[in-house]
């Protein structure tokens, strides 16, 4: 029964909050593989462990891999006896770029999780970045697991790396119906928020007036366009990563606060009277992202641009706002800053959606329930 499976979770993490976390904490990689994961996972950032513990919950075994924390698994390696030949991790590699380039520290990284999977033996693989395996490691991969489950919500890589899935999970409807094309089995699995978030920081004031949490990117353009017409009229703070990719001249340099990673960033959202979503360009004409749920899970009124499959999610003007243009977005947000009733009644109802619809225990059900379709 789907009910009673044992998972393993692999998740890379973004290089940029590993290395800030291990600047932040340079004695962690001291640590044993345990107690640097369970640190780590602490820090929430992405899904950390949201996955296996409402799984466990359900009764499943399960657990997380980051693969592509070298410190990390290098420890597991030491640990578990495992004799790699080179091994080189980013703080020596970016000092010395010909080191990398002559002996990637990938090849040793593929060959720790292998011996994982096999020490691991789990039913289900299931991978939440489709571009970190090679085709060929997949499908020796696939000896081990009885099904090899990807899950994705970002440009696609070739072709060849989807094909050894057995299923590939997506919040995005479009990609569902492309991989089905491709002759791959795909369904259609939502992101969610997680109340321990809640419990963990605890209530903080209402700081900000107006906020955009996340990510700046190429991918971004379109979003970013607009973002920037809004930094240009209203008041508002700036959290999060890509500062590099913005002209010198752009109206939200003056006002950003940094790169702001797990808890951090939960914190940011929960001291938000406003904070504005808006979507990577491949996600076309459909809502999907993290930060539908993080924003209204933390209680922050949230005014994201429309898109289709919207309201299946959440109830425009009452439990989020929508916009449709620079000039509309610009409007909502002084709308809602001078009317602090109706702002505060859709960001509370906002939350409640979402903590009675969107957690990760929720989507873990619904997760249970399609596996049991393919195992």
């Amino acid at each position: 029964m789907a009910d009673s499976l044992n998972f393993l979770i692999l998740d890379t993490y973004y290089p940029q909050f590993l290395s800030s976390l291990y600047d932040k904490y340079p004695a962690l990689a001291e640590k044993s593989y345990s107690d640097q994961k369970d640190f780590i996972m602490g820090q929430c950032f992405g899904t950390a462990d949201f996955y296996s513990k409402n799984l466990k919950k359900l009764g499943c075994e399960a657990a997380e891999i980051i693969p592509n924390n070298e410190l990390l698994q290098k420890k597991w390696a030491v640990e578990n006896g495992l004799k790699l030949k080179w091994t080189f991790f980013p703080r020596i590699a970016n000092k010395i770029p010909q080191i990398k380039r002559l002996f990637p520290g990938r090849n040793d990284l593929l060959i720790i999780l292998k011996e994982q999977i096999k020490k691991a033996k789990p039913e289900v693989l299931y991978m939440q970045d489709l571009s970190f395996c090679p085709p060929s490691f997949l499908l020796e991969l696939k000896k081990y697991v009885k099904l090899l489950v990807g899950q994705i919500a970002s440009p696609l890589p070739p072709v060849s790396y989807l094909k050894p899935y057995d299923l590939i999970l997506t919040s995005f409807p479009h990609y569902s119906k492309r991989f089905k094309d491709m002759g791959i089995n795909s369904e259609y699995f939502r992101i969610g928020f997680e109340p321990l978030i809640l419990e963990r920081i605890g209530t903080l004031g209402r700081r900000y007036s107006c906020t955009f949490v996340g990510g700046i990117s190429p991918a971004h353009k379109k979003g970013t366009e607009w973002i920037e017409k809004l930094a240009g009229s209203v008041a508002m703070d700036f959290f999060g990563y890509g500062l590099e990719t913005l002209d010198k001249s752009s109206p939200i340099l003056p006002r950003h606060q940094g790169e702001v990673w797990g808890l951090d960033m939960y914190r940011a959202l929960l001291s938000s009277k406003i904070t504005i979503n808006r979507h990577i360009d491949v996600a076309e004409n459909y809502a999907n992202n993290m930060r539908l749920y993080e924003a209204t899970g933390c209680g922050a009124m949230l005014i994201t641009e429309y898109k289709d499959n919207l309201n299946e999610l959440f109830k425009d003007g009452s439990e989020l706002v929508v916009y449709r243009s620079a000039e509309e977005l610009i409007d909502r947000v002084r709308y809602y800053l001078e009317h602090e009733k109706e702002r505060e009644a859709i960001a509370k109802a906002g939350q409640k959606r979402t903590l009675s619809e969107h957690t990760y225990y929720h989507r873990m059900r619904e997760l249970l329930k399609i596996i049991g379709e393919y195992i």
